[in-house]
């Protein structure tokens, strides 16, 4: 609605209108309105073949401002002044053109169509301004007052100040969107879930008596996948796809399975067993898989949202991407307990291993100490470049050779030992006869110098020293150097 030309000293006749007393006091804004230009201005409109009003008035919404001007103001309330700041019906009237404006435009073209339809009365939400400039948002609803169909001369129109309840609206829109985005493009996988069946599973087994939810789960492993079938994912963000290496989030969630799945499992057993104790807010580190099947190892936070402790209905689970930090920390323990050139043991785990096999076994105990010929020599002729040469060969056979529960370390610049837990003596000379003959294969594919071993080996049992055992195993080995380093016997004349 956007009346002009306010008749600011015609009275209302009275009857054809509310007595003046009742009218003026009503704590809702009123206006009374004459409309019959306008309806003039639609039979015109009519006549010349226009039949999609709301078609014809986007098409030059100057048509829209000639309707405006067709609607005359007779009279307004006491509260309609209140309500817009006037001092009076002329301050109002002569002012119309600050307090209908701007966004009007939509609401009075839905309003002109109702009235082009030929319905009695209209609704809609519109915006309206204050003398002082301050918008309001209003709800107009008018009416053709009985006895004034035909003509249109007498309109009532109700106006309700509702910008507390549209400021209130556009704040929790605005919220929404705000936390929506920050959701979408947090720097995190978010995920938003449903454990509303998780809930009622746990609940049905605390139902059955059971205290020991630990226990129960080792006696039923299949209730923790039960319950990891039973999450029911609403949302996940952007990050969370392209962590993942989804396309998109439907091609995300219809492949759940491939990302939950393996060592998944039991961190979600815990995840359970602390929900049972109560623990609504949870932190640990697990390993999910991505679209492409790469391990990607995540920081969680799970936690109920507020005010839906009582169902679990909805969850929010955060994940943040540690895999290059557990890349790190593996890769250090990694050199800790590995010598970087030749990738065996190195003497920390050496050492380390012989004090726990000394505590723990199991008995017997066999080692093999190897001493690398001539790396001195290579070194001092060849460079050591080609003495790291050999020892990364020397790293290759002793590999090969050596299985789990079997360890092979460099101790030493040139030196080896190989640890045999559990290994009797002609077990023992079966492996060292194995790595002579990895040896022999690998001085086949390398040219360069001859790769060549001096061992010797020992075993102790129960009640023996591993230390003697050692001592015994070296001085073996050093027995074969000499060996190898004793001159050939010359043939005789």
């Amino acid at each position: 609605m956007k009346p002009a030309t306010p008749n600011t000293g015609t009275a209302l006749d009275t009857t054809s209108a509310a007595p003046v007393d009742l009218f003026d006091l009503t704590p809702t804004s009123l206006w009374i309105e004459d409309y019959s230009s306008l309806r003039a201005l639609f039979e015109t409109w009519r006549s010349e073949g226009v039949t999609d009003l709301r078609a014809f008035l986007t098409a030059d919404t100057r048509r829209v401002a000639q309707c405006s001007a067709c609607i005359r103001v007779l009279k307004v309330n006491r509260r309609t002044l209140e309500m817009y700041g006037a001092r009076d019906f002329d301050e109002l009237s002569a002012r119309l053109g600050d307090v209908l404006r701007d966004d009007m435009l939509e609401a009075h073209i839905e309003e002109l169509e109702t009235m082009w339809s030929g319905s009695l009365s209209f609704e809609s939400k519109s915006v309206n301004y204050r003398l002082d400039g301050r918008r309001l948002d209003i709800l107009l609803k008018g009416l053709i007052l009985p006895g004034h169909e035909a003509s249109w001369d007498r309109v009532l129109v109700a106006i309700d100040d509702i910008t507390d309840l549209e400021d209130a609206r556009r704040r929790a829109t605005a919220s929404h969107e705000y936390a929506q985005g920050l959701f979408e493009h947090a720097p995190v996988s978010l995920w938003i879930e449903d454990f509303r069946r998780i809930k009622a599973l746990i609940d049905e087994v605390r139902e059955q008596g059971i205290m020991d939810f630990r226990t129960f789960t080792d006696v039923h492993p299949e209730f923790v996948e039960r319950c990891m079938a039973e999450i029911v994912v609403l949302d996940v963000n952007r990050h969370t796809i392209d962590l993942f290496k989804a396309d998109d989030k439907a091609a995300l969630l219809g492949r759940l399975p491939e990302v939950f799945r393996d060592d998944m499992r039991p961190h979600f057993r815990e995840q359970l067993i602390e929900l049972w104790d109560g623990r609504l807010f949870q932190q640990r580190e697990v390993l999910n898989y991505s679209l492409d099947g790469n391990e990607v190892h995540l920081h969680l936070q799970f936690s109920v949202f507020p005010g839906h402790e009582r169902e679990w209905d909805l969850v929010l689970l955060a994940l943040t991407d540690i895999t290059a930090r557990k890349k790190a920390e593996a890769y250090l323990e990694y050199l800790g307990k590995h010598d970087v050139l030749t990738k065996l043991k190195n003497r920390s785990f050496y050492v380390d291993e012989l004090n726990r096999l000394e505590r723990k076994g199991p008995f017997p105990v066999s080692a093999i100490i190897v001493d690398l010929n001539h790396l001195k020599t290579v070194n001092d002729q060849l460079g050591h470049a080609a003495g790291d040469a050999l020892l990364r060969r020397a790293g290759e056979v002793l590999a090969k050779a050596i299985h789990k529960p079997y360890q092979a370390a460099r101790i030493g610049g040139d030196e080896f030992a190989v640890l045999l837990p559990g290994a009797n003596e002609r077990e023992t000379e079966v492996i060292a006869d194995s790595i002579r003959q990895i040896v022999e294969l690998n001085n086949q594919f390398y040219s360069g110098p001859a790769l060549s071993f001096s061992m010797g080996w020992a075993t102790c049992d129960r009640g023996e020293r591993i230390e003697d055992m050692l001592r015994e195993a070296d001085s073996a080995m050093y027995e074969d150097k000499r060996r190898h380093h004793a001159p050939e016997p010359r043939a005789e004349d």
